[in-house]
Parts: C-alpha cells; sequence; structure tokens
C-alpha cells in the first residue's frame, strides 16, 4: 500500500525529470482520476491508501504520458469550459482556444434564449453540448462525417443531461441538410480543420501522433473548410442569423474575405486570451 500524496509527488518528479510541460497539474490529474477522486480531495487526503494494483495502473499511465501520449488520451477524456469530455480516436481533444468561440456565443445571447444552434464537425461534442449546458433552453443539431465521432458527442451530451437537446447527423458540412424537414438556425458554429497540409509534420508529436488528421488538415492554405462550409452556410442562415468560425492566427483576412464575398456582414475577429486572432463572427444581414 502506499499513500497517495506520495504517489502524487513520485509521479510529479518523474513528469519533472522528463520535462512534461505541467508536470504538477499532469500529475494530479492522473492520480486524481485514476483514483477516482477530484483534485481537491487529492490534496485534502495525502493519506488516503492506494492499494497495489491501483499503484501499477497508475505507474503504467505514467510511463505513457512520459512516452509523449497527450494524458486527456490515456485518460480518455479532456476538461473543456470546466466540464468533463470523454474522447475517442475519431475526436479531436478540445482546447482552450475554443473556448474563445464559447465566451462569443454566451456574451451575445441571453441565458434564457432558445437558440437553434447548429455545431459543424462536432468532434466530441465539446462546443455544442457546452452551450446546450449554458443555453438551457437552446437546441443543436451536431454534424460531423464520422459517425465514431458523432458516437462519442452523443455519450457526452447525455454525460451532462443534454442529450434530449442534442441531434447528431452524419454529413459532409452541411450537406446532407433537409432545409424542407429542418428550422434555420439562429448561429452555426464550427472548429473546422485549419492547419496547413504542409506543416502538419512540425506539430508536436502529442498534437500529430494522437489527434485524427481529418480534424487537423485544412488543405495546402488551411482554408478548405472554410471554403467549403462559408457558402453552403450563406445559403441557410435566415436574416439576423450568425455563423462563429474558429480560425488560425493568420486566417483572418482570408476568412473575412470569403464571409463578405458571401454576402455575410457584420464581421468581427475576436482574440483569444494571448491575443491571437481566433473566433471570425458574422451575421446574415
Amino acid at each position: 500500500m502506499m499513500q497517495a500524496g506520495r504517489l502524487y509527488r513520485q509521479i510529479r518528479d518523474r513528469f519533472r525529470g522528463a520535462e512534461i510541460s505541467d508536470p504538477e497539474l499532469d500529475a494530479k490529474l492522473l492520480v486524481s482520476t485514476l483514483l477516482g477522486i477530484g483534485l481537491s480531495d487529492l490534496l485534502l487526503n495525502d493519506a488516503q491508501e492506494v492499494d497495489a494494483a491501483q499503484v501499477r495502473e497508475i505507474e503504467e499511465k505514467a510511463v505513457l504520458r512520459m512516452g509523449g501520449m497527450p494524458l486527456g488520451r490515456i485518460l480518455g477524456e479532456r476538461e473543456f469550459y470546466g466540464r468533463r469530455f470523454l474522447l475517442n480516436n475519431a475526436t479531436l481533444e478540445p482546447r482552450p482556444d475554443t473556448e474563445t468561440l464559447i465566451d462569443a456565443f454566451l456574451s451575445r445571447t441571453a441565458g434564457d434564449a432558445a437558440v437553434t444552434i447548429w455545431d459543424i464537425g462536432t468532434g466530441s461534442g465539446a462546443i455544442a453540448v457546452t452551450l446546450l449546458a449554458e443555453r438551457p433552453k437552446s437546441r443543436a443539431i451536431a454534424v460531423d462525417l464520422s459517425e465514431d465521432a458523432l458516437a462519442c458527442a452523443v455519450n457526452n451530451a447525455r454525460l451532462h443531461s443534454v442529450g434530449d437537446r442534442f441531434h447528431p447527423l452524419c454529413s459532409d458540412y452541411l450537406a446532407a441538410m433537409d432545409m424542407d424537414r429542418t428550422e434555420g438556425p439562429d448561429w452555426i458554429v464550427s472548429n473546422p480543420p485549419y492547419i496547413r497540409s504542409g506543416v502538419l509534420e512540425e506539430l508536436s508529436p502529442e498534437v500529430i501522433d494522437h489527434d485524427p488528421r481529418l480534424a487537423l488538415d485544412g488543405g495546402e492554405n488551411g482554408l478548405n473548410a472554410y471554403a467549403a462550409l462559408v457558402p453552403q452556410a450563406a445559403g441557410l442562415l435566415r436574416s439576423g442569423a450568425r455563423i462563429a468560425l474558429e480560425i488560425g492566427y493568420d486566417q483572418a483576412a482570408s476568412v473575412e474575405k470569403l464571409l463578405r464575398q458571401h454576402g455575410l456582414g457584420e464581421i468581427e475577429i475576436i482574440n483569444d486570451l494571448a491575443g491571437n486572432n481566433r473566433v471570425a463572427l458574422a451575421r446574415r444581414t
């Protein structure tokens, strides 16, 4: 038997030696998650006894982390906007940058608003599920080309008790949207693939070796997804409806031009906490 606090400190020190970027947090998350306790409980219950089987499991997972596997992949989940999201091999790990899109939406909708949202390329469902949880009268159609990703998203919708307002749809962007049977959206939101094909191999191994390439590769100029999605969205948005797109730090001018070409106005470029362009927002006027 080993005490939880001692086990945490051992894992933390091993992560420091392996030059993990945030050894303290990763060690806390690994130990607390696999013990089934909260971060605060780990600190408060330093003397909690951990049996040998749990110690072995945590040590095995620590080896994977030191080998370069992201913690979210090891645990099968990732925190986003204060909520836990399950992952699978078909889903991108949700990242803090995307919370900029969430904030943009929430700052422009009332808490009791009944908003119809289309989330394109939903992946784990992190965007749609978060928006539904924050706007409990709203509903979402969550679109993805991958059935495996949609299955994960449905599980996350159920996990956060929004499953009755979360409607999955397998489609290549908006190609399968039947406007004769579907009410048009108030918002279209998307975090599409926007990394240029030529620089994918320059990404850290934690990203390129573990995130699905389909969710990363934006084509030669990184704009393929926007070129496909914006014309479709422009034809489906009713007057006053909005579109919010996550963008790369150097793509604002190109995406803004594309939005204007397709009749969308009131364009805003919103920065993330690091000061980088992160969201392009527009309205059908």
